[in-house]
C-alpha cells in the first residue's frame, strides 16, 4: 500500500472514530509505529488531525478539504438515504445540475434508471458514474482540475454554469448554521455551488446531519437561498423552526412530503 493510500485510510478512520492509536494502526497496516507517527505528522500538518500521546484525534473545526476518496467513504448510509430521497424527486426529462460532492455521486447512481435526463456537473466522478448511461445529455463544465477532489473549478467552470438554466440543482455544503447559512471549506467550490443555485428553479441542498450547527471557511449562501433541504435524519425542533422561518422545506427519511415540491 502506498503512503498516500494508508493516510487516506487513517483519515477515514478518524472521520468515523474521531481518534486513532499508533499501536493499533501499526498492527492494522503492518508497518512500524514510526511510519504511523510520520503519517500522523503529515495529517496534522495538512490540518486534518491533532497529534496526541500515542495517537491523534480529528481536528473537528478544520477547514481543510478532505480528499474525495475519503469523503465518499464517510457516512455512506446517510448519503445513500439522501440520494434515494432526491432520486424520487427526479423525473424523466429533467434537467439538473450536480456539484462535485460525494453525495452527488450517490444521487447519480440512484437516478440511472431515469430517461432523457440532462446533467450538468463539475464532478469527474459523476461523469465516470454516468458514462454507461444511454439516452442522456451529460455536460461537463470544464475548468481547472482541483487536486485530490476529482472536480473542475475556476472561471471557465463558473462561466459555463451561468449560461444554463435548469429545473433542479443539487448541491452540498460542509456546514449549516442558522446565522451563517451554507458554508464550504473552499472558496472555489463555494462559488460554483452558488452559481448552480442561481441557475436553477428548484435549489436542493443535500446535507447529512453531521453538518448541522457547523461553520466552514466561506459562505455559499443563506438558508432561504435554497428551496429544499434533504438530510438523513429528522432535524431537532430548533432546526425545524429555523427552516419554517426561512420558508424552506426539509425532507428526511420517514416523513411524508408533498409531490408538488418535486
Amino acid at each position: 500500500m502506498l503512503a498516500i493510500e494508508r493516510r487516506n485510510k487513517i483519515l477515514e478512520k478518524l472521520q468515523t472514530d474521531k481518534k486513532v492509536v499508533v499501536s493499533e494502526l501499526s498492527h492494522d497496516f503492518d508497518v512500524s509505529e514510526e511510519t504511523i507517527r510520520r503519517d500522523l505528522e503529515k495529517l496534522e500538518k495538512d490540518g486534518y488531525a491533532t497529534k496526541t500521546y500515542g495517537g491523534a484525534v480529528i481536528k473537528e473545526n478544520s477547514n481543510a478539504e478532505l480528499p474525495f476518496v475519503v469523503r465518499k467513504n464517510t457516512n455512506v448510509a446517510g448519503k445513500q438515504q439522501i440520494a434515494k430521497l432526491i432520486g424520487s424527486m427526479i423525473r424523466d426529462g429533467d434537467q439538473i445540475m450536480l456539484d462535485a460532492s460525494s453525495t452527488a455521486v450517490f444521487v447519480a447512481q440512484n437516478i440511472k434508471n431515469k430517461k432523457n435526463i440532462t446533467v450538468i456537473t463539475n464532478s469527474v466522478e459523476v461523469l465516470i458514474e454516468l458514462a454507461d448511461v444511454s439516452g442522456w445529455k451529460i455536460l461537463s463544465t470544464g475548468g481547472t482540475m482541483r487536486e485530490g477532489s476529482l472536480a473542475f473549478v475556476g472561471h471557465q467552470a463558473e462561466k459555463m454554469l451561468s449560461t444554463f438554466h435548469v429545473g433542479k440543482a443539487i448541491v452540498s455544503c460542509k456546514g449549516l448554521d442558522p446565522v451563517r447559512g451554507l458554508t464550504d471549506a473552499s472558496e472555489s467550490f463555494a462559488q460554483l455551488k452558488k452559481t448552480m443555485i442561481d441557475s436553477a428553479s428548484k435549489k436542493i441542498l443535500a446535507v447529512d446531519s453531521s453538518k448541522f450547527d457547523k461553520i466552514s471557511f466561506t459562505e455559499i449562501g443563506k438558508i432561504h437561498d435554497v428551496t429544499m433541504i434533504v438530510t438523513d435524519k429528522e432535524p431537532s425542533e430548533k432546526w425545524k423552526q429555523v427552516f419554517n422561518a426561512e420558508g424552506v422545506v426539509c425532507v428526511y427519511p420517514g416523513m411524508t412530503w408533498k409531490t408538488e415540491l418535486q
